[in-house]
């Protein structure tokens, strides 16, 4: 943002403190208001025709804004992408606990990449993999939402969950 002195246009529409509007002037007018009042003169929209500056406290406005930025970032969910790999050829206590591990990502609010990875001559059977990625999403059904489904890429099938909307 250009402030004070660095403001070059010859005519500026000024606002001032309280929000009034002063009128359109010269920038060296509008300093002048700005350094009775011991303000500064801030141009707030630099595109517009004739650009728009407004008197104020500079460092109160900066910081201001500096604190929207944090609280905004505060309220902010970072989600993250949480991998499950499995083999087309998994074993059901295996299953199960993967099947829970994918609730526990599910409920922190994270989303899922499952894959099944295809060994040796297993790449034969996809079937296999479309089906045990079925009985996956059924198992994760109450927490999740198939948000990409099966999708084959190279030796493996892989598939995006994503968790419920909290109510």
């Amino acid at each position: 943002m250009q402030i004070n002195e660095m403001i070059r246009d010859k005519e500026i529409l000024v606002i001032d403190a309280d929000g009034k509007k002063l009128g359109v002037m010269s920038a060296r007018d509008a300093q002048k208001l700005a350094y009775e009042k011991d303000l500064d003169l801030v141009k707030i929209a630099p595109q517009a025709k004739p650009p728009v500056c407004r008197i104020m406290d500079y460092g109160k406005f900066c910081y201001e804004q500096q604190r929207r930025e944090r609280e905004a970032k505060k309220n902010q969910k970072v989600m993250s992408i949480k991998e499950i790999r499995m083999f087309s050829t998994i074993d059901t206590n295996d299953f199960n606990t993967k099947v829970n591990q994918a609730v526990k990502f599910l409920k922190g609010g994270d989303k899922l990449k499952v894959s099944i990875r295809f060994r040796k001559r297993a790449i034969a059977h996809p079937q296999f993999g479309e089906e045990l990625l079925e009985r996956f999403k059924q198992a994760c059904s109450e927490y999740g939402v198939v948000e990409k489904p099966a999708k084959a890429e190279g030796r493996s099938i892989v598939m995006f969950i994503s968790p419920k909307a909290s109510k």
